[in-house]
């Protein structure tokens, strides 16, 4: 009787938790994703015309009488050329790097990936030092050519020239494991039959590539459709960087702001929507490639031609030298002052750690011949109030953000797990994917429309207001990471042995109980792998932080984006560009020490780190002496 008043009350409260926990699922998926989207789609019928009546058509007839057409081809010349360009240097990085044998090819692996470890406005900002129309590159191609148009880094062919290469990182990941599982033995058997190099990659390696290929062909799309921070720092007229301003717009300063900021974002969302849907329609169809039972690791094909061979080591280390030039001269300039950064002149002699740590005060003669001081204008990176409340915001929302995604689909996906054979798991799932079918744009600008009010779904609370934008920054933050989170969790859970779980059932182990010791343990690694290559990602965001942007939500990307709008005005904010310099840096510090501990340490089976242990405990011995001799001469102490 007692065993089963037990048991009952165990399934009660199992049941209360399952209820709470589908009301609070339902309760955040419709007021953060549903209800402000629809909310977005809605205000474009009910605009207002010229006569002050609601109008349908109003903001429809505008957009093609105005220059909205104009935002929406420029986005869209800029995805096809960007599919174009960075699948050429992309495919180009990976079998210069993983399939031909090329001298440095580990050098230029490295080159390659930087931009895995900056990117964003950081990026932009870096390609800006070197070309835009005060870059130290185009002062010195001004010197060599004084006819030369100082302003050519700017406009689609800039935006276009520095997402190509900011794009490839997708292509350094996946399609550098794509290639690393191709079986050898169709390679051998191909050049058997007498197949030259050349035939063999577009005949043999490629049709392999394609499924990675074409996925990367969508996202590589969608991202050059919805750019934010390139269009925005080298003036490039497109979709995004427009719903930003309109949203900040009124109908004083022009007509239909709002509404026209929806539609733009609903167009954006209906391509994505398109484009996700052709993807996986693709994926469901199945490519499949016969392979033969024992496996051989791809070897290095050499180029046999000396010509050819020639042209692709220079063209690999002219890749190299685009890759690492903004790096390098970022970081050579971060340790100088502030005249040699202006003047875009490297000098050794000027060597200094002011952009990092500490002040000095500026003094300069006015247009009247008097001098003035300003003190402590000349600021680090962590001596500057701005910079370090930026990086306190964004480190604190993004590490938020990260860990709120990771425990929601957790939590989410041992659910569907349990009850995969229901339709509320195939349910849970889609809520979770459905930030996928829309632009990260729509998600916010939603949020920043539908919850700048006395919202009765947050309890009549103005979540625009002052402090609470941060919470919505999180929200957004997560809903946009959940999907992502969803993909690579899903995956570790696969590894969980059904047997584990019933051994727990059978010792008497509650569900709860046997989620926490037997499940997250083994998932834990990929659990925390995605926190961090989230909180990297949201740590250095700036799409929606320009679209939440105000005095109580300056994220670190924002407060870079502006930290040389009014250098050396009046005698404030000196020395910005060399703060910039600095803190780029310091983001490639932090992005690369999580790479490292996600894809370096992280990435280490259970034999690879006990071997690294074993390397590094007879180093130590080495160093110390040895445990011989460490023996010796306690022993000798003890006599």
């Amino acid at each position: 009787m007692q065993k089963t008043l037990k048991r009952t009350g165990g399934i009660q409260l199992d049941s209360l938790w399952k209820i709470f926990g589908g009301i609070l699922f339902a309760y955040l998926f419709l007021g953060f994703m549903v209800i402000p989207c629809l909310n977005t789609l809605t205000s474009i019928f009910t605009a207002k015309n010229a006569n002050g009546q609601p109008d349908p058509m109003a903001v429809i007839n505008f957009f093609f009488a105005g220059n909205m057409p104009i935002f929406l081809w420029n986005s869209l010349k800029l995805a096809i050329l960007l599919v174009i360009t960075v699948n050429i240097v992309g495919i180009s990085i990976v079998l210069l790097t993983e399939y031909f044998d090329i001298k440095g090819a580990k050098i230029l692996r490295l080159g390659y990936m930087t931009t895995l470890i900056y990117s964003g406005v950081a990026l932009v900002t870096g390609y800006q030092f070197l070309y835009d129309s005060n870059g130290m590159l185009t002062t010195w191609l001004t010197q060599m050519f004084p006819g030369m148009n100082k302003q050519w880094f700017t406009g689609f062919s800039a935006v276009l020239f520095t997402m190509t290469f900011a794009c490839t990182s997708n292509h350094a990941l996946f399609l550098r494991n794509a290639i690393r599982g191709i079986d050898y033995n169709t390679v051998e058997a191909a050049r058997n039959l007498g197949a030259k190099p050349f035939k063999v990659l577009f005949r043999v390696v490629m049709p392999t590539l394609l499924p990675t290929l074409f996925s990367l062909t969508v996202m590589t799309f969608i991202t050059g459709l919805c750019a934010m921070s390139a269009p925005t720092l080298l003036g490039y007229n497109s979709i995004n960087p427009e719903i930003v301003r309109l949203a900040g717009s009124s109908t004083a300063d022009e007509a239909f702001p709002q509404a026209r900021a929806a539609l733009l974002s609903v167009i954006l969302a209906l391509f994505t929507i398109i484009l996700l849907t052709v993807l996986n329609h693709y994926e469901r169809k199945g490519h499949y490639l016969s392979v033969s039972k024992t496996k051989a690791k791809l070897v290095k094909q050499k180029i046999q031609n000396p010509a050819a061979n020639i042209l692709a080591h220079i063209y690999a280390y002219i890749l190299f030298i685009i890759y690492m030039t903004p790096v390098g001269m970022i970081v050579l300039f971060s340790f100088q002052n502030w005249p040699a950064i202006r003047a875009k002149s490297l000098d050794l002699s000027q060597w200094t750690l002011i952009n990092y740590f500490g002040s000095q005060d500026y003094s300069w003669v006015n247009s009247r011949g008097k001098t003035k001081l300003r003190a402590g204008q000349i600021s680090g990176v962590f001596s500057n109030q701005t910079t370090v409340g930026g990086i306190r915001l964004s480190f604190i929302l993004s590490a938020l953000a990260a860990a709120l995604a990771c425990v929601i689909v957790v939590v989410a996906v041992n659910y569907i797990f349990k009850n995969r054979k229901k339709k509320s798991s195939r349910i849970v799932e889609a809520c979770l994917l459905f930030p996928w079918l829309l632009p990260t744009i729509l998600i916010c600008y939603s949020y920043r429309i539908y919850f700048n009010n006395e919202v009765w779904y947050v309890f009549g609370q103005n979540m625009y207001m002052r402090e609470n934008v941060r919470f919505l920054i999180v929200m957004a933050y997560t809903v946009v990471k959940l999907p992502f989170a969803l993909r690579m969790i899903k995956a570790a859970f696969y590894a969980i042995d059904d047997e584990l779980e019933d051994a727990a059932k059978n010792l008497g182990a509650s569900p709860l109980v046997t989620f926490l010791r037997v499940k997250l343990p083994i998932v834990l690694p990929s659990v925390l792998a995605v926190f961090a290559l989230n909180f990297n990602a949201l740590f250095t965001e700036y799409d929606m932080s320009a679209t939440f942007h105000s005095s109580y939500g300056t994220s670190y990307a924002m407060v870079i984006q502006s930290m040389c709008a009014e250098e050396g005005r009046d005698g404030m904010n000196v020395n910005a560009s060399g703060r910039r310099c600095a803190s780029t840096v310091f983001i490639m510090l932090v992005s690369g020490l999580i790479l490292y501990l996600v894809y370096g340490v992280g990435a280490r089976d259970l034999g690879e780190r006990l071997e690294h242990r074993k390397k590094w405990k007879a180093r130590w011995e080495r160093l110390t002496g040895g445990p011989k001799e460490k023996k010796a001469v306690a022993e000798k102490s003890a006599f």
